[in-house]
């Protein structure tokens, strides 16, 4: 049984990545992890100011939700992100997030395992291209960490339709379940 933490990055209220990303939480806990959920909504997340004082006391100067994210990270075994598509890009807030992730780099980080979960309007399979690029720099800087899957679900544009899309609804499910 791994411990998985899933991020979920969109504000909108039930929206499609979130719609996926519950699935994949079913799926992952219907395979034995224990699983828990942090949603970005209503977090208060600012943007790193770049002093690097986390590089020497693991900690970072600023005050706010990330703190507390970025102790859930550290203590996970598996990571997912679940973000929606903006612009062939990863959501800014979790640009944001993984930027004020920096006082892990120095730790003594338990995660091995990062996925990612995307959707968007487009279906082509170029469109997540630049956001996995994106999340693979970041776990890059992890040495002990690899980038072990990604997700698209494109295709899904109205806000919610993604409830009554099957096909993504199970690819999520077995997602999860193979994580």
């Amino acid at each position: 049984m791994s411990k998985v933490l899933v991020i979920t990055t969109s504000l909108r209220s039930r929206s499609n990545s979130d719609i996926l990303g519950e699935r994949l939480i079913r799926g992952a806990e219907d395979a034995g992890n224990q699983v828990e959920h942090i949603s970005l909504k209503d977090k208060k997340i600012g943007f790193c100011i770049g002093c690097l004082s986390c590089q020497k006391t693991q900690k970072c100067v600023l005050k706010d939700d990330a703190v507390e994210i970025a102790e859930k990270v550290k203590n996970a075994d598996v990571l997912v992100f679940v973000t929606p598509i903006y612009y062939y890009e990863m959501s800014g807030q979790l640009k944001t997030l993984l930027d004020r992730l920096n006082p892990l780099y120095p730790s003594d980080y338990k995660f091995r395992k990062v996925y990612m979960l995307t959707t968007a309007a487009e279906d082509e399979g170029f469109v997540p291209e630049k956001a996995e690029s994106g999340l693979q720099g970041w776990v890059d800087c992890f040495g002990k960490a690899e980038f072990a899957g990604l997700l698209f679900c494109g295709g899904i544009d109205a806000p919610g339709a993604a409830s009554g899309n099957e096909n993504a609804l199970k690819k999520a499910y077995e997602f999860g379940m193979n994580i």
